[in-house]
């Protein structure tokens, strides 16, 4: 088993977010996972990301607060404990709406060229 407190986390900066802090839970260590890293991601009032996409798939999780998740055109709230999965490739937006701070959990394969 690999443990990492919440204490231990540390911030990271994320490409083309905004409004936005994340903390690596778990990922980019030794004896840390494998395929796929956690992070923990606190949005502002307005804040958010994109448009952009991967050529990953990955997952978000709402813990608290609404994440408006915008593909094609087509906003999709999602609320506490609601999630969903972004397919590779696929472009999309995130911003938060509401007034409220968004704690968002993400769930992402590690690049290629990481290969733990």
């Amino acid at each position: 088993m690999h443990l990492k407190r919440f204490t231990d986390a540390k911030p990271y900066e994320a490409p083309n977010h905004f409004h936005m802090t994340g903390l690596r839970l778990q990922g980019f260590e030794d004896k840390g996972p494998t395929n796929q890293w956690v992070g923990l991601s606190h949005f502002l009032p307005g804040g958010g990301a994109g448009p952009d996409s991967t050529p990953f798939e990955k997952v978000y999780v709402v813990l608290e607060g609404e994440m408006s998740v915008i593909i094609d055109g087509e906003v999709t709230v999602l609320g506490k404990y609601d999630s969903c999965t972004i397919p590779p490739n696929e472009v999309r937006t995130i911003e938060n709406q509401c007034n409220e701070i968004c704690t968002m959990m993400v769930v992402i394969p590690y690049p290629p060229e990481k290969s733990a």
